[in-house]
């Protein structure tokens, strides 16, 4: 079977499209992404990237006109009977590499730890879900030593509303999104810093769609 889906985004001053197309090798997974770079001058490698997959396991990205390769493994272990998923992720072009984990205690609580190897900072996550339809997650960057705090509620089945909130930058953001398989998904924001005397909010909107083929 073959997936493929398109996205589309629109902003003030800009716009911008990416198509992926996916299909099932085996107990592998490959996909190619790709954006408008790629195709409206004419087709060029721009905004071209390939994928290898194995769910659970690993993926390997190729960024292919940067000639840059990324690297994320997966595995799940069990922590006082408590699953705790770890990701490992290495930029070969940056010399990048992250670690990150999340802890999850029920299906209310989880907590996530990201710690980018080098940088001597950590960012950790709670995650609280209270009857299935709000979620909270504030979180702590401790190179920064600041808190960001983000609230979201699922309201009519499909749509949910989202609000964030950055201490140090002081950006306030507004979300509002709806994820449909027959309709397709779309995700309106805004946002504002409070630190601009001329207070104008930046609006964006995104529409993607799936398909099976």
């Amino acid at each position: 079977m073959m997936k493929a889906s398109f996205k589309a985004r629109y902003e003030t001053d800009k716009a911008a499209a990416a198509t992926t197309v996916a299909f099932n090798a085996g107990d592998f997974k490959l996909r190619a992404s790709m954006t408008d770079a790629t195709v409206v001058n004419g087709p060029s490698l721009n905004g071209l990237a390939l994928a290898v997959e194995k769910p659970g396991s690993f993926i390997i990205d190729y960024n292919v006109p940067k000639k840059d390769i990324r690297f994320q493994f997966m595995n799940s272990i069990r922590v006082m009977e408590k699953p705790l998923n770890l990701n490992y992720i290495h930029f070969h072009g940056d010399k990048r590499t992250i670690l990150d984990g999340t802890l999850v205690f029920d299906s209310a609580n989880k907590v996530s730890a990201n710690h980018v190897m080098g940088s001597g900072s950590c960012k950790l996550k709670y995650t609280y879900v209270h009857g299935g339809l709000a979620t909270f997650e504030p979180s702590y960057d401790t190179a920064k030593n600041a808190w960001d705090f983000a609230v979201s509620r699922k309201v009519y089945g499909d749509d949910v509303f989202r609000a964030t909130y950055q201490t140090t930058s002081r950006n306030l953001g507004l979300e509002w999104s709806r994820s449909s398989k027959l309709n397709g998904s779309f995700k309106i924001c805004a946002s504002l810093c409070l630190l601009e005397e001329r207070k104008m909010p930046k609006l964006s909107a995104e529409t993607s769609w799936d398909f099976e083929m």
